[in-house]
């Protein structure tokens, strides 16, 4: 006997813990006046279409987006928001400089690696001045007012950033104009001896001249060299008047900029929220993580070849999806005991279903086979729970589990190979378990074809359904194996599609394989329908039913 309260609830969109089928070939089953897989993808991506997908999928981009919650928060532990301190500049400009070009060369003059390389070294730091230029920014507020800003991890270490690079900014800005000065005292200098060394060279050709006997040739070279001397003399004049103004003129306004160049306000740290920056970094991070989950999401569902409306199952399996329901999930955590996973509501309508599809038997015993296409867990829990119902009302009920795994016979405690009676809720059934290794095992009911195939196994089922009234088969299609078995099991077979879980050429490849094994396709489950699947699940008129 195997006790009732050990069946346990399957997912119905999750993959169990049987082995993988094995792999379907793309086209291995079409033919000629199919319809495309493009031709059965159904409904356009509309608002809809996406709307349902992310419904859908929300565990994930929900997942996705804490993720990107707690990213937040680790940017924000790793780069903590820093403090700031700003100083002002009070700058006069020097003999030089425009008044309108001014600010801008006197804040790229402070954002230079030589401004920042003589911060560090005041700071005693052990960094780059790229790295420590990253650190502050420069603002010209007016012609004569410049602002720096500090950013540090400490409040300390932003005031001694203003202060240092200010403090350097003055100094080279002070050193650049002495030195301007420098040259162009040095350039009116030279102009002036080069002016004087002329005046001395004309001077002494009209005494070398005036030694020599006189003649008209001497006097007219003397008035050239006189005239020329009074030139150079003027000119050495001017040259000397010109760097002595501009050493009293300029000089002084030099050294004026110079010194009128000062620190107007000491560095002082500005306003600082630590919560704003916390706020910002998990805000985008959650925000962006979710974008990014909606976006896998959509992109998924948009490239995927997996069937999810009726209609297109429908179509794929040339047969009417009657019945569809909502995702049957897993709920391992509710205790068996006392509620029994058979009473699902879900399972119930599914089990109900398929006592409208029994086939009626004048004689001998009755089958039907639910085929589930892809998660066989689902179809096994609603076909036991058919089983049990119909034990209930006085019928002598066989079952054959023909999947691999067995989910049946796990359901009902683990049945080894073989046949022979069992206990659910009360009832009393009759299992069937092939040899793992019986591919393509023979059943009681099987045609002349197949004769020759009939094991010891056979006969043993044949001998349980001689006095049942209903031989109930779960069993999967392996097109390597094909299907001719499944007519010795059942004369109806009821299909169970999971939605999203198979592409158009596998469901079709099923239907093709049960219909030329001889057993009637009668209908089709759909597990896991959109609520905004509006489709009917019915096949095309041509298309037999």
């Amino acid at each position: 006997m195997n006790d009732p309260d050990k069946i346990t609830r399957p997912n119905g969109n999750g993959v169990g813990d049987y082995p993988p089928e094995r792999l379907w070939v793309l086209n291995d089953f079409t033919v000629d006046g199919e319809p495309s897989v493009a031709e059965v993808t159904g409904g356009l991506a509309n608002l809809k279409f996406i709307t349902a997908t992310l419904r859908r999928r929300a565990k994930f981009w929900c997942a996705i987006a804490v993720l990107g919650f707690v990213a937040g928060c680790g940017f924000y532990a790793a780069s903590p928001p820093g403090y700031q301190a700003s100083t002002t500049v009070w700058l006069v400009p020097g003999p030089y400089e425009n008044i309108l070009t001014a600010p801008n060369n006197d804040q790229a003059m402070a954002e230079t690696r030589t401004v920042a390389g003589m911060a560090v070294r005041q700071l005693g730091l052990h960094e780059s001045a790229g790295s420590f230029l990253a650190t502050y920014k420069v603002t010209p507020v007016t012609e004569r007012v410049m602002d720096i800003t500090a950013s540090a991890r400490s409040s300390d270490r932003a005031l001694a950033d203003a202060n240092a690079v200010a403090a350097a900014f003055l100094k080279f800005r002070g050193e650049e104009m002495e030195a301007q000065q420098a040259l162009v005292l040095a350039s009116l200098d030279q102009q002036a001896s080069r002016a004087q060394q002329r005046y001395n060279s004309i001077n002494s050709q009209i005494s070398h001249l005036q030694a020599q006997p006189a003649s008209s040739s001497q006097q007219s070279q003397l008035k050239t060299l006189e005239l020329e001397r009074g030139q150079a003399d003027t000119a050495l004049y001017q040259f000397r008047q010109a760097a002595f103004g501009n050493q009293t003129g300029n000089g002084s306004a030099t050294a004026a900029a110079v010194k009128g160049s000062y620190v107007l306000d000491p560095a002082t740290l500005l306003a600082h929220s630590r919560l704003k920056p916390l706020v910002l970094d998990v805000a985008v991070g959650l925000i962006g993580g979710a974008f990014l989950g909606m976006a896998i999401v959509v992109i998924q569902a948009l490239v995927s070849d997996k069937l999810r409306r009726r209609d297109d199952v429908a179509q794929a399996l040339g047969a009417p999806v009657r019945l569809s329901v909502g995702p049957i999930g897993r709920r391992r955590w509710l205790p068996v005991r006392g509620r029994s996973a058979t009473r699902d509501v879900e399972v119930q309508r599914i089990a109900a279903h398929l006592g409208c599809t029994l086939p009626g038997s004048s004689r001998g015993v009755a089958g039907l086979a639910v085929v589930p296409v892809d998660d066989p867990e689902v179809p096994a829990l609603t076909l036991l729970s058919l089983a049990v119902s119909c034990a209930k009302e006085g019928r002598q009920v066989v079952v054959a589990d023909l999947c691999n795994g067995a989910p049946v016979a796990q359901l009902l405690g683990g049945m080894e190979s073989g046949v022979g009676a069992v206990r659910a809720q009360g009832t009393g059934l009759v299992l069937a378990v092939p040899d793992r290794d019986d591919l393509g095992p023979v059943g009681p009911l099987g045609h002349s074809a197949v004769q020759a195939r009939r094991s010891p196994f056979t006969e043993a089922v044949a001998a349980a359904c001689a006095s049942a009234d209903l031989l109930l088969t779960i069993a999967t299609i392996d097109p390597s194996v094909g299907a001719e078995h499944l007519a010795t099991w059942a004369t109806d077979a009821v299909a169970v599609v999971t939605a999203g879980r198979s592409s158009w050429e596998k469901i079709h490849g099923v239907a093709e394989l049960v219909r030329l094994s001889g057993t009637r396709l009668v209908s089709a489950v759909l597990i896991g329908a959109d609520r905004s699947d509006e489709s009917l699940g019915t096949v095309r008129a041509s298309e037999p039913v």
